[in-house]
């Protein structure tokens, strides 16, 4: 063997020495990493952004992969942890899903049931009306061209609110309606009520000139008396 051919050799082995450190350098780096990052665990992110206090369903999550040492403790998981529950401040797209978002719905009590009305967003909710929330729902009625005057009542003293729907646009309900250009803006509200109260909400929305929400004051018990649920302006004459 020759020089030529020695120095060859000795470069091949050179070489080959090279690429193994190469890849032993790759191997270290890859476990590294894996020990670093560990086994991956299934989380969920929102699609798109949620109202606060909207009702929250599996459709609104796509699942993605996380690594586990990574994962918030209060990530959710399952869900199925979202049956019955809502979101508890707006939520937004992309966002982890984490327990510390989402509250339980209020639920009916006994002897009640659920009833939904449209309420005007802008002389009733004005946002600040939540599922939790305690109201007083008022209804106008127009008087007649005989001797009654417009009234207003108390329809339902202290009614809970248990869902708070999407703002929705509403058609006209009349011809004079249509020739001011529309009837504006409603939320749908749902209450839990007992069978006296659900009536009365229902007469009013059907027959009422307009319905109201008057929201009470947390941890407030105090009663309307009924002599005061009425109200005509000769009352104050």
């Amino acid at each position: 063997m020759n020089s030529r051919q020695r120095r060859g050799v000795i470069l091949l082995l050179l070489s080959v020495l090279c690429a193994g450190g190469a890849f032993a350098g790759v191997l270290s780096v890859i476990s590294d990493v894996e020990s670093k990052v560990g086994p991956e665990t299934t989380a969920y992110e929102l699609k798109a952004d949620v109202p606060a206090y909207r009702a929250l369903d599996s459709g609104q999550f796509r699942r993605i992969s996380v690594p586990e040492r990574w994962l918030p403790r209060t990530a959710v998981t399952d869900l199925g942890d979202l049956r019955g529950k809502i979101a508890v401040n707006p939520l937004r797209k992309g966002s982890l899903l984490q327990s510390d978002m989402i509250a339980d719905r209020p639920e009916l009590g006994s002897g009640q049931q659920e009833i939904a009305i449209m309420i005007d967003a802008a002389t009733g909710v004005a946002g600040k009306i939540t599922p939790g929330s305690s109201v007083n729902i008022y209804a106008t009625f127009e008087g007649d061209r005989d001797d009654r005057a417009p009234v207003s009542k108390v329809i339902v003293d202290r009614a809970r609110v248990i869902d708070v729907g999407e703002l929705t646009a509403l058609r006209p309900r009349n011809d004079e309606e249509r020739r001011r250009g529309g009837s504006g803006e409603a939320v749908p509200i749902t209450f839990a009520l007992d069978t006296d109260d659900a009536q009365r909400v229902a007469y009013a929305e059907s027959f009422a000139t307009r319905v109201r929400l008057a929201l009470v004051a947390p941890g407030s018990d105090a009663s309307i008396p009924r002599n005061e649920r009425t109200y005509t302006l000769d009352g104050d004459r």
